[in-house]
């Protein structure tokens, strides 16, 4: 009855792509998931969740630098833009424009379609009607 979204912005908040994954499921596969939705751009930035070098070397061959900081645990750190990191609150700023639809934020649905269908009903009346 878990889920996780995992969501593309572009540089103001706005959603433009989702992929929904099991609450237990690693951040690694909605990653995986969205790497080919990826529009052209110059930096990305993403949780630390979403630190695997395999991704970070997916993004730069893409032509992206991404700006994601290391987990505590990891041994060798990673650089990353501590000033265009600060921007990330656009995306938490996205997600609870999101939770503001109580359908969404209760997670009434039962049926994982049903609930992502009405994330993606959401996110288009808030930010692109």
């Amino acid at each position: 009855m878990n889920t996780k979204l995992h969501a593309v912005t572009d540089r103001n908040g706005r959603p433009l792509s989702f992929f929904m994954t099991a609450g237990q499921i690693s951040d690694y596969t909605g990653a995986a998931a969205l790497l080919d939705s990826l529009p052209a751009a110059q930096w990305m930035l993403g949780d630390r969740g979403y630190v695997a070098d395999w991704f970070r070397d997916a993004l730069k061959a893409k032509g992206i630098k991404p700006c994601i900081p290391g987990r505590k645990s990891r041994g060798k750190p990673v650089k990353y833009d501590k000033r265009k990191y600060k921007r990330r609150n656009r995306i938490e700023i996205m997600f609870g424009r999101l939770k503001d639809w109580r359908r969404v934020a209760t997670r009434y649905d039962r049926s994982p379609t049903i609930f992502f269908s009405a994330i993606c009903l959401a996110a288009t009346v808030l930010f692109w009607l």
